[in-house]
């Protein structure tokens, strides 16, 4: 859909951080962002907590709301920078009483609530590595991260810990210590606030390098398998930076990021990036709904809104008319991330919200907003925007496969067309590597570029257009789902020999898990046998799980026996197969 561009007018409320966009681009440096920032006092390094939390607790400013928490019953909690101080340092104590130190792996699985904050806030301190966990998976996904990350502690919930921990424990010999949160420890476990209850509130931040490992982010490749990405505590220059310039934040804002923390944008920009800016966050423990949502941004007088597309889309069902019941008046600034942002939806903010939905784009590798659509610039429904200051984008020649053309190391730049989505390195919230998996992460470069996957096109002013993504990864509610941890989890059921798993498109969720199965001999194919395997995979896989399965006994393969879950995706929307040659039958 083709929509004229919003400009932005009149004056605005708040001066945006970024007015001139090219002369924003000509001045600046990671160097200066870097010195907008305090570092550990005497010069022994940078630190994300001591960024986000410490620097902002002295004095008056101690006093002041860092998180505002809106608990699932709509009970309120506020923490200011003093408190998350305070309780931060007890945990990193914690932390060093069980012996956990510098780059030991301390996993998250927890909703919106204090303590997660605490946790993650606290492990940075400690100088130790913190890898959130999306509380939704099921038991499996968990497990193969904890297993793959080198996990030594993990926080959550009790009600998390019975349901999905306790069953797969006795297979992770690494995990030393589990903490729990609310109500009674079960056995083998640790009570949360009973051990920050006992823990010093003084606690001196070790000397931190900014190449020091800080987190570890999971993601799924074209495999499926869960690829563990490194990030380091000079990404804060990056999250900081971008923070003032994409989402245009002030220390006077009232910030509500929906992300789910166990998600990179939850950490990023639900976390740190806003506790940098010494801002007020609001945080919900609910779940998703369209009024309690709407009565959030009005009650807690939001100013800077940062959602999903599928939350935007969610709300368009519901109509501009329930939009118009509520307060809304303080918000100034919306942005969406997590997958393209259809135009219809960035015009509907504007007609429903009083306000237009910036898009922009990043990656978990990226660690930080690359691309986006800034506070004072013109918005052109659809674009992801042009790149923040200090990165540089450019779209390569594709090759046969839809990835970049990689000759002798070498790779193209275009100016006109569609091509691989490319960023130059450099930038402090890069990724450092793939946890255990060097050559994997050898292969995320060419001819001195990042490649992204992301298939984009780039218009005469600098505007970037996702076209589409070059690998089968399922998003879908701004997650993404490897196939492969699916089909993997279906055919453990004695029913299944096989299966392809693809996402198909929904108006809502983006896309939803649709699965492909072959059955063993001696199954037949019926309801009842459906719903026996939608249930099977809900309870290892939570949310991954397929929403729909389709019974297929000649599936495609390609010479190899790979299923190609290209062609059943082509297949599901109609279109041509298009190459066939590496099909099984093709002669």
């Amino acid at each position: 859909m083709s929509l004229p561009p919003i400009s932005k007018r009149g004056t605005p409320r708040v001066r945006p951080n970024l007015v001139d966009y090219h002369r924003a681009g000509r001045e600046f440096s990671w160097d200066d962002a870097r010195a907008r920032l305090s570092g550990l006092p005497g010069g022994r390094g940078l630190n994300i907590a001591y960024e986000a939390v410490d620097r902002h607790a002295s004095g008056a400013s101690g006093d002041a709301v860092a998180l505002r928490c809106v608990g699932r019953h709509d009970e309120l909690t506020e923490v200011t920078y003093a408190d998350l101080r305070r309780d931060t340092s007890r945990f990193a104590n914690v932390l060093c009483a069980l012996g956990a130190g510098r780059g030991d792996r301390v996993f998250t699985l927890l909703g919106r609530r204090p303590e997660l904050y605490v946790t993650v806030l606290g492990t940075l301190k400690n100088v130790g590595v913190l890898a959130p966990l999306f509380s939704a998976f099921g038991p499996e996904p968990i497990y193969e991260r904890l297993r793959l990350g080198d996990a030594r502690v993990l926080v959550t919930s009790v009600d998390l810990y019975q349901r999905k921990i306790a069953g797969i424990r006795d297979r992770l010999p690494g995990l030393k210590h589990v903490l729990v949160v609310g109500g009674e420890a079960p056995e083998g476990t640790i009570s949360f606030d009973r051990a920050l209850a006992a823990a010093s509130d003084v606690f001196d931040i070790p000397d931190t390098d900014p190449e020091d490992m800080a987190l570890l982010h999971f993601t799924s490749g074209t495999t499926g398998r869960p690829k563990g990405a490194i990030h380091v505590h000079d990404a804060v220059v990056a999250h900081h930076a971008t923070a003032r310039f994409a989402l245009d934040l002030h220390p006077e804002d009232v910030f509500w990021c929906t992300a789910d923390p166990g998600w990179v944008t939850g950490m990023s920009y639900g976390v740190i990036a806003p506790l940098t800016c010494g801002l007020t966050m609001v945080t919900d423990a609910g779940d998703f709904d369209a009024r309690r949502w709407y009565r959030v941004l009005a009650e807690q007088r939001v100013t800077v809104w940062y959602t999903a597309p599928t939350a935007i889309r969610m709300l368009m069902r519901h109509g501009a008319a329930v939009a118009g019941e509520y307060d809304l008046s303080a918000l100034r600034f919306i942005a969406s991330v997590g997958e393209p942002l259809n135009p219809e939806a960035v015009v509907w903010g504007q007609e429903a919200l009083g306000l237009p939905i910036h898009d922009n784009w990043w990656q978990t590798e990226t660690g930080a907003i690359m691309i986006a659509n800034f506070a004072a610039t013109e918005i052109r429904p659809g674009s992801m925007g042009r790149p923040v200051p200090g990165i540089e984008a450019a779209l390569l020649e594709r090759g046969p496969d839809g990835r970049a053309r990689v000759e002798n190391g070498r790779v193209r730049v275009i100016t006109d067309g569609v091509g691989e989505l490319a960023l130059r390195p450099g930038w402090p919230s890069m990724f450092r590597g793939y946890l255990h998996e060097e050559d994997r992460y050898a292969k995320a470069f060419a001819g001195g570029w990042y490649l992204s996957g992301d298939i984009a096109r780039r218009d005469a002013d600098g505007y970037f257009w996702f076209v589409a993504r070059a690998d089968d990864v399922i998003k879908s509610a701004g997650h993404l789902i490897g196939p492969f941890e699916v089909e993997s989890v279906l055919m453990e059921h004695p029913a299944v020999a096989e299966s392809g798993v693809i996402g198909r498109p929904d108006p809502v969720a983006g896309e939803v898990v649709k699965a492909f199965v072959t059955l063993r001999e001696g199954h037949e194919a019926n309801d009842v046998l459906r719903r026996e395997l939608i249930a099977f995979a809900r309870r290892r896989l939570g949310a991954m799980a397929p929403k729909e399965i389709v019974f297929d006994q000649d599936l495609p393969h390609t010479r190899s026996g790979k299923v190609m879950r290209r062609l059943l995706k082509s297949r599901e929307l109609g279109l041509p197969d298009g190459d066939v040659s590496t099909l099984e039958s093709a002669s």
